[in-house]
């Protein structure tokens, strides 16, 4: 079974997501069409890729019955109408991360995919870093016991002005719908709950304009609390250089590090909390073994995903990144700007979507608008800066 993929929205991840399945590189997937309202970008796709139909509308490409399957590569806010449209078609769908801007678009997308039958997946490609992967096994097999602490700095995402305004839709509330949490951060605040679990409360402090020229946030703090008494941190910016990406996670049994591209992971012989009030010693060690992890390679990325969708599709084999799970980390971007949006105070999961939507909305009707863009063709080549980088 071939599957015939169309890409909608061919912008720079887009056009690297097309060039991937043309070129092969996604087992049982061929680059059937494109599909963008931007004729300069149909130009370009027409020599990128001579052998794929193009279309200016979504519309118009799912009239076409060969379609099997629609990549979303389009701005934030447009992902979850344009993924039901597909849904709706009976076509199997993959949406760019995040799911959405809004949790209550998200969630009525996943309503739609539950009910459709179709392959729902999201774009979280760095699921696939063995050393993300290692650490979900050991929190999620207990060897760290009960969880204290979780800390993530992930500051080395930097953005130069430039980068803001390469495209129209950037760094607006109404083409992004938010800042660093909302396009480079979701990655990590994925990884961070797949790894330790969804908090019940979020707490959130994020900085407006305050190392660019932007209307959206530019760094952000998350402050959470967890059912079992944990707390976490998680502090990104794109405004620091060089940055930090250093993750913590510190239980009852030891704890984890994962920073310069190595996982090491302290074992504890026995549970901090026994041995607290059974040495005689006041100032006691706790024997403990200590391993590294440092894989050689950094995972398959985005054409990880993509063949994984086709496998699902083809195959019935389980996904990596369902669609659903994109509910997760959208919940904490979203409650952390609800939180700094109504003076930082802490908001309890499930959120208020009404609420958030209705100072979204405020914030659109405030907007400057789109603005003009550094016109440059997409290079159709997955960028380093979309990478795990340490």
């Amino acid at each position: 079974m071939e599957i015939r993929a169309a890409v909608v929205g061919i912008g720079n991840i887009g056009t690297a997501h097309a060039r991937a399945i043309e070129h092969g590189e996604v087992p049982g997937m061929r680059l059937y069409a494109v599909c963008d309202n931007n004729p300069e970008r149909l130009l370009h796709a027409a020599e990128l890729f001579p052998e794929a139909k193009r279309f200016d509308h979504l519309g118009a490409l799912l009239a076409d019955e060969a379609v099997d399957a629609v990549i979303v590569a389009t701005p934030h806010p447009s992902h979850a109408e344009l993924a039901c449209q597909v849904l709706e078609a009976g076509r199997h769908v993959l949406v760019e991360k995040p799911v959405d801007v809004r949790l209550s678009q998200a969630e009525m997308l996943c309503r739609k995919a539950e009910k459709s039958g179709r392959v729902f997946a999201i774009m979280l490609n760095q699921r696939t870093d063995p050393i993300f992967r290692r650490a979900r096994e050991i929190v999620r097999s207990g060897a760290l016991g009960g969880l204290k602490r979780s800390i993530w700095i992930i500051t080395n995402w930097y953005r130069t002005q430039h980068y803001y305004d390469s495209g129209s839709w950037r760094a607006t509330w109404p083409g992004e719908g938010g800042g660093v949490l909302l396009n480079q951060a979701p990655h990590n605040l994925d990884l961070w709950q797949w790894i330790v679990g969804m908090p019940t409360h979020v707490r959130g402090f994020c900085e407006v304009a305050k190392y660019h020229r932007i209307e959206v946030e530019d760094e952000a703090t998350l402050m959470t609390r967890y059912a079992g008494g944990a707390t976490g941190l998680f502090i990104t910016t794109t405004g620091e250089y060089p940055g930090t990406n250093r993750l913590e996670i510190a239980g009852e049994r030891g704890k984890i590090v994962i920073e310069n591209g190595t996982l090491t992971h302290w074992q504890l012989e026995m549970s901090e909390r026994e041995f607290c009030f059974a040495s005689g010693e006041s100032f006691a060690h706790i024997p403990c073994q200590v391993e590294t992890f440092m894989p050689e390679e950094s995972g398959d990325g985005h054409v990880g995903i993509l063949a994984n969708f086709s496998d699902a599709i083809r195959n019935g084999a389980p996904l990596i990144s369902p669609g659903q799970d994109g509910l997760n980390e959208l919940t904490l971007s979203n409650a952390a700007y609800l939180s700094a949006w109504e003076q930082n105070r802490e908001i309890e999961l499930p959120m208020d979507n009404e609420r958030f939507n209705a100072l979204l909305d405020e914030r659109i009707r405030q907007s400057g608008g789109l603005k003009e863009a550094v016109s440059s063709a997409p290079s159709g080549h997955y960028s380093e800066r979309w990478q795990v980088k340490w």
